[in-house]
Parts: C-alpha cells; structure tokens; sequence
C-alpha cells in the first residue's frame, strides 16, 4: 500500500481505542479506508456521543470537525487534519450580517426561529442557538423544519435556500409562504416581518457542488440509458429534485443504491467521491454512474498525507505534552449557545423516533 499507508495504520494500532479517525462520506477513498466511522454529518454527530476514546480525529470540513468538538465528552479532543478546509455554503452566512438579519426582521415584534443547516460556522450556530433556534442536517431537515414553524411566527432557514426550499416543498408548504432574503447593502433590504408575512425566509446561501446538477443532465441520461433512475442530494435545485425520481441526504443515497434490484442503472447527483465508491461496491450487480462529475474541493484537502501528519503529532504530543496544531479549539464564549443547537436536533429527532 506504501510508507503512507504503513504510519497511518501503525499509528492506529499503536494507540488502540485511545484513538477514532472518523470520515465525512466525500472523502477520498485514500482517507477512508483509515477510518473506523464513516457517514454523513448526521450519523457522525451521534456516534461521537458514544466514543470514549479520548483522540477522535475528523476527517472532512472544519465546521463538521467543530461540531464534533461541540459534542465531545470531558476529556476528549478533536482533530482536523487539514485545519484550512472550509466550507463555501458556510461561509456565505457571516454571522454579523446574520445578527444584523434578524434584528431587522423581528423589529416589528414577530419570533423569527432560525434554522441553520449543520454547513455553517460556529459563531452562526452560536447565534441561531442564543435566539432560540436549532440545526439540521439533510438528513433530518423535514422533522427539524417541522418543529422550527411550531415554535414562532415564520422561520428563517440558512444558509442553503435549495435544501430550504426543497424541504418546504416536502412537508407541502405553499410557495407563496416562502421568500428568498435579500441581504445585500448588509441586510439593509431586510423587511420586518408581520403577521401576513411568508411563514419560512431562505438565506440565498447554496453549495456550489450540488448546484452543478441541472434538468437537462437528467434528461441526457434518461435518453441515453432507457430505464434509468435518477437520484439527487435535497442541495440541488428544486427543478432539478423535480426532475429526478428521489432526493435525499448521503446516507439515503446509499441506502437507495443498495435496495436496488440486480441489473438496474443508476444516475446520482452528488460529490463524485461518494458516486465511485457506491460504483465499486455495486459493481456486477448494478450500475452506478455520476450524474455529472462533481468535486469538492474543500473536502479534498483532507488527505493521506495531513492524516498521517495528525498521528505524527499526536504522537509526539503524547510523548512530551504539548498540544496538536490540529487540535479543534472552541472559544467559551461560543461554546454553550452552539452546542445548544446540536442538542436540540438530537433531541426533536430523539422524539420523532428518527
């Protein structure tokens, strides 16, 4: 496998249970073959409240590895082997304008419950979590939206508007109960919302990934493979979940491809990581191809090299104790309203049985 392969795995055994490497499912498959846990944000987020090792490093972007250090036991740390990997749909919600968003929006006296999909920053949930308000993943978005428009007069959902959009769409909300914010002049634009406002505002947040994937692409495969189904991650374009036979999160993607009957064709329109190993584990049986190819660069900046230079530094660390330079830190100052959030999700989901 080579010297790469070699440290990592003889670092993994050497510490044993004292160690977790974890792996988003947009990883490379060079990151994922070292990892104990694979899944999507919400599937990790729960097995970190079952881990007791005291090193759980995190393989993926560095809102994920935040979460996971929100989650965290006493004791515990979180790694991230590659420190810069952001997230660009994160970044498109600064927490500032954000403050500045809501405060205009509830000038006029009505509760506005943000909803922050998990793709956000800390500070962002830290203040979706101060007013209230709780996260979601793809996963859970319809239960969570379901029990955000319980709590207040409208709903603001952020920062992706498609997932936003395509959830409404699920639980049957009318099109003319939505509004897409306008956010520029620094949420200068920003009406209060009143009584006969639209129940549910989207930031005008998307993933760039995800908006790659277009109707005609569907329509070209459907022609080119008589029979073919399509599958699509709720990221994408409300036209293009419309198109296509089902939308769901990572996880019911490889749900999906596994129920499929021997012979079948599959299209899926996700990051192309996941797409090729679903194609591999399937291979002879059904045939998967990627909608379109579709990377995320972000993601990519985890690999075997950064993980192998976690371990070394745990390593190291352990033998003259200092701290990681991949060590995840959370501020105090945001740590309690943040993690807030994520307890509430579990917590509704607890409840739903989901």
């Amino acid at each position: 496998m080579g010297a790469l392969f070699d440290s990592i795995e003889a670092h993994r055994r050497r510490m044993g249970s004292g160690l977790t490497v974890m792996g988003h499912h947009y990883q490379e498959n060079e990151v994922i073959r070292h990892t104990d846990f694979q899944g999507d944000s919400l599937e990790l987020s729960r097995k970190i409240a079952v881990l007791s090792s005291p090193h759980i490093v995190f393989c993926g972007v560095y809102f994920m590895a935040e979460s996971a250090a929100l989650l965290a036991g006493e004791g515990q740390r979180v790694y991230l082997p590659e420190p810069s990997a952001e997230c660009s749909m994160a970044l498109m919600s600064p927490p500032l304008l954000l403050e500045t968003v809501l405060d205009r929006l509830e000038s006029a006296g009505c509760q506005i419950i943000p909803l922050a999909y998990v793709n956000s920053t800390l500070a962002v949930k830290a203040c979706v979590g101060r007013r209230g308000g709780a996260v979601c993943t793809s996963a859970n978005a319809k239960i969570m939206l379901e029990w955000a428009l319980r709590q207040g007069d409208a709903v603001l959902f952020l920062p992706d508007r498609h997932l936003g959009n395509n959830t409404a769409t699920l639980l049957g909300l009318p099109e003319k109960e939505r509004l897409v914010l306008d956010i520029r002049d620094e949420g200068g634009r920003i009406e209060p919302v009143r009584a006969e406002s639209p129940h549910l505002l989207l930031w005008p947040g998307f993933c760039s990934i995800h908006t790659r994937f277009v109707p005609r692409q569907i329509e070209r495969v459907r022609t080119e493979y008589p029979g073919i189904q399509v599958i699509v991650h709720p990221e994408c374009p409300p036209e293009t979940v419309n198109a296509a036979d089902f939308a769901g999160s990572t996880s019911a993607i490889i749900h999906y491809a596994d129920a499929l009957p021997e012979g079948a064709t599959l299209a899926i329109g996700t990051e192309i990581n996941l797409v090729q190993r679903l194609a591999e584990r399937h291979k002879g049986r059904v045939r998967i191809l990627p909608l379109v190819e579709s990377a995320c660069t972000h993601m990519a900046q985890t690999t075997e090299e950064r993980l192998a230079a976690t371990l070394d530094s745990l390593v190291s660390c352990e033998a003259d104790g200092s701290e990681s330079p991949f060590m995840v830190r959370i501020p105090d100052a945001l740590k309690a309203p943040a993690e807030e959030t994520l307890i509430r999700m579990l917590a509704v989901c607890r409840q739903a049985g989901v």
